[in-house]
């Protein structure tokens, strides 16, 4: 394996974060923080508490993978994009490295940017509600799955869009909905029957349960189902590049 290759790339996008630093980090980091005071300060204190947790700890996970998924699938697509738009994809497809090798260092930097957004929030939530997180290990092993998982997610959808219309349809369309729908700001078990059914159809749900148990022990569906979800989605991304390396779809649209 070409390290060196991996190295560059990923340095050089991690180099485009620093160059836009509002954009990437300041930008989130103040959005989410304006949840935390709407729904945490101003609307949490009216709110009953849920599973014994108050209503503004218990949307910081929530919080916490709205950003972090949105981030990772941003900068995903994103990395993979430009080098199409701009025509410098040519350069790297002709030179001696491996698509692996373009797949790590492209989504790794997405990884680490959505890693250290989501550890930044982490920490800002503690100015505005009372945290504790039961089971740190599996709160940072449910971050980092995530994080890789929707990276890869948003590499496809880099690797996919044609133009920024469709660049934007997926991350602006499509992932909003699910992370809204699925537990961020409530508990499923408090929706009717039906709806209980039809939200665990969305993958999303599992992840945010899944993350919250880790901080307090309390979920809409079992943590060993999280996670198997998270691997399985994982497994969807990779099966879906392995294909786009061995036929080379769309890599020189």
């Amino acid at each position: 394996m070409n390290v060196e290759a991996i190295k560059a790339i990923y340095f050089y996008e991690m180099a485009r974060t620093r160059r836009t630093l509002l954009q990437s980090v300041v930008s989130p980091v103040v959005s989410t923080a304006l949840y935390f005071i709407v729904f945490g300060a101003a609307v949490g204190s009216r709110m009953q508490e849920i599973g014994g947790v108050a209503y503004g700890g218990f949307i910081t996970p929530g919080l916490i993978m709205l950003t972090l998924i949105s981030q990772c699938v941003m900068n995903g697509s994103s990395g993979i994009y430009f080098p199409k738009f701009t025509g410098t994809i040519y350069e790297v497809l002709s030179s001696p490295v491996a698509m692996t090798e373009i797949l790590i260092g492209y989504v790794g930097a997405a990884t680490t940017k959505g890693m250290m957004i989501g550890l930044i929030i982490l920490a800002t939530a503690a100015f505005f509600v009372d945290l504790s997180i039961a089971h740190p290990f599996l709160m940072l092993f449910f971050m980092l799955m995530t994080a890789v998982t929707f990276s890869l997610a948003g590499f496809i959808i880099g690797i996919w869009a044609k133009n920024f219309e469709q660049l934007s349809l997926v991350p602006m369309l499509v992932i909003p909905p699910l992370i809204f729908l699925g537990g961020t700001f409530y508990s499923v078990e408090v929706l009717p029957p039906f709806w209980q059914t039809v939200s665990h159809f969305n993958p999303v749900l599992y992840l945010v349960s899944g993350f919250r148990w880790s901080f307090f022990e309390i979920s809409d569906v079992q943590p060993l189902i999280s996670i198997l979800m998270i691997f399985a989605f994982l497994a969807l991304c990779l099966g879906f590049l392995a294909w786009v390396f061995r036929t080379g779809y769309k890599l020189r649209n």
